[in-house]
């Protein structure tokens, strides 16, 4: 089986859709989408994700499946940093990597600072929907791996956000969210992609192939976009400020 997560192309925040410039790259991304042959497509409630899977179904004369949960994670807990955001997946370095079992796929979600805020509730409902999603599929989890009878070659593809897309994948490699959330960003529009693999029958594992793929923007000559990235150098802004959302943080294309 393979799987397609797809991050909604260039946002505009504020009104929860896309801007021009992202407008300009869910076309060029659908143009690559409709090269694959993809069984079933899905995607998030949220503005920005539908409008970008729009240029990609309209093409095809398809339509998506809605999947409440994948409406980007919505956790939220006090930051412990005065000043900061309460987005659970957004502390600096220094503090999340101070988190006892930060790295552990199942203990990183016991750490008292999610006693208080939805952190816990919305992990359940990701894992929850997960499974359900997968279900369907005749896939079924136990610890580390994932149990199959009838592992298929069908892809899915699913248009989400950055933050929803890396937990569900840190679900599927089994994973702490947090070092998928800290350690990789995948820019807007991008496509990551990950495959099952059978070593024993019956039991799969998932491996990435692509995280973070814009080859549809570089072979178009479009710059990237920055969205949710801090600048290389030290700014103090987020580009996701909807103030400087379309600045270019990111190394051309």
């Amino acid at each position: 089986m393979r799987i397609l997560l797809i991050r909604h192309a260039e946002p505009d925040y504020t009104h929860d859709s896309l801007t021009e410039k992202g407008r300009l790259e869910a076309e060029l991304l659908s143009r690559r989408m409709i090269q694959y042959e993809i069984r079933d497509f899905y995607v998030s409630p949220l503005g920005r994700a539908r409008e970008t899977a729009d240029y990609t179904l309209s093409k095809l004369g398809r339509k998506a499946e809605v999947l409440p949960w994948m409406a980007e994670f919505r956790g939220r807990c006090p930051s412990p940093v005065p000043g900061r955001p309460d987005i659970s997946w957004d502390y600096p370095p220094l503090i999340w990597t101070s988190f006892p079992d930060a790295m552990d796929p199942v203990k990183w979600i016991d750490n008292p600072i999610f006693d208080r805020g939805n952190v816990r509730e919305i992990w359940k409902e990701t894992t929850d929907g997960a499974d359900q999603l997968m279900a369907r599929y005749g896939f079924r989890k136990s610890g580390p791996i994932w149990l199959s009878e009838h592992n298929t070659t069908d892809t899915i593809a699913i248009f989400c956000h950055f933050a929803i897309g890396m937990a569900f994948l840190s679900y599927l490699m089994d994973l702490s969210p947090l070092l998928l959330w800290h350690r990789i960003l995948c820019l807007p529009s991008s496509v990551t992609e990950v495959v099952t693999e059978e070593r024993i029958q019956g039991q799969v594992s998932f491996r990435a192939t692509k995280i973070g793929d814009t080859a549809h923007l570089e072979s178009a000559g479009e710059r990237r976009s920055p969205a949710g990235l801090f600048p290389e150098c030290y700014t103090g802004i987020d580009s996701t400020d909807p103030a400087v959302n379309g600045g270019d943080f990111s190394r051309n294309p």
